[in-house]
């Protein structure tokens, strides 16, 4: 038994040497040997070359932005492993699904928006090339990814391979490692704040080579597990393996309902010692409503409270204030005008 194992061994590691010369100097393009589990393209509501794994749906269930920590310990580690963000991998994943609709809220992308509106107001731009107001699609969602490492570890199965296979079993058992990793992805509904959906995914690489470098020196370094299937890899199947259960989670969606006769948010059944009733919009400040002016003196001392310099509260919408409520409005997610829209002085104002 012993010798016919061995002998398949050594054949399998030959055969692979022998493909892999064919290769050596060629460079092969689109090669399914690299890609991972996400791969392909999407345009629109066509894909093409997706995962057969993902889930699809026959129609989009809205409009979803994309955010990710990235003051997170698990981003930083990420990075080791050959991913510098989860955000495009999750984009492409949305869009070849067709379940949800991308839209961009990264503070870069709003940027080069916000530039072509500038290049539109200077006249640079040629006519009709409309950028100007009410253009934007908003973000339905927020789709926030973490992720959870595991380092590689022997397998218990390794013995039972050196049980049946004696010597040369113990090699190959003895060297037999798994690569770990879960994801765990929130759905947030951007109007409520609700999380709609969270679901977990997980994926599993296995080293199966590192006994071959033991018989066969170089062939089976060539072999080596994690080289074919490295940990990078394994993140973005269990980020897939988490999309697919957010999907699965949300086609049949039942939204959840509180005991309370105003909805959501206006009690719950939870009752706790020494809780205060909502005194309702009744109470507001008097600034919070009133003239324009007023509101606007209030929006500038919340600005400044905030940090954002927005010169001497009096009503006036100066140069300073302008740049205050545009950086106000770029860190928030707003389309940053540097003007007091009714979204931004509604924003400012509920602080």
């Amino acid at each position: 038994m012993k010798g016919v194992f061995t002998k398949f061994l050594i054949t399998a590691a030959c055969a692979f040497m022998a493909t892999t010369v064919l290769a050596v100097g060629g460079v092969e393009m689109g090669s399914k040997k690299a890609e991972s589990v996400v791969s392909g393209g999407a345009g629109g509501a066509n894909s093409e070359d997706a995962n057969a794994a993902l889930e699809h749906c026959n129609r989009s269930l809205g409009t979803i932005a994309v955010e990710e920590d990235t003051y997170s310990p698990w981003f930083d580690r990420m990075g080791s492993y050959g991913i510098n963000s989860t955000v495009p991998i999750l984009r492409l994943l949305a869009q070849q699904s067709n379940c949800f609709v991308v839209v961009e809220r990264s503070r870069r992308g709003l940027r080069r928006m916000e530039q072509e509106r500038m290049l539109e107001d200077s006249g640079e731009l040629r006519q009709s090339s409309n950028f100007g107001k009410g253009q934007m699609v908003a973000a339905d969602y927020n789709l926030i990814p973490s992720l959870v490492f595991s380092d590689s570890d022997t397998g218990g199965i390794g013995a039972a391979i050196g049980g049946l296979f004696g010597s040369v079993g113990a090699l190959l058992g003895g060297s037999l490692k798994f690569a770990d990793a879960q994801s765990v992805m929130t759905l947030v509904e951007n109007r409520s704040g609700v999380q709609v959906a969270a679901a977990e995914g997980s994926a599993r690489a296995t080293n199966l080579a590192g006994g071959l470098g033991m018989i066969g020196g170089t062939v089976g370094g060539g072999l080596a597990g994690y080289t074919k299937t490295p940990e990078g890899k394994v993140i973005v199947a269990a980020m897939m393996d988490a999309f697919n259960n957010i999907v699965r989670a949300t086609r049949n969606y039942k939204a959840q309902t509180v005991d309370s006769p105003h909805g959501l948010g206006t009690g719950g059944s939870l009752k706790v010692d020494g809780a205060k009733p909502n005194p309702g919009p009744a109470s507001k400040p008097a600034a919070a409503g009133g003239s324009l002016k007023a509101r606007i003196k209030k929006a500038q001392e919340v600005l400044n409270g905030l940090g954002y310099s927005a010169g001497t509260p009096d009503g006036k919408v100066g140069s300073k204030t302008k740049l205050a409520v545009k950086q106000f409005q770029a860190d928030n997610g707003l389309n940053p005008t540097g003007r007091f829209d009714k979204v931004t002085l509604d924003t400012l104002l509920s602080y």
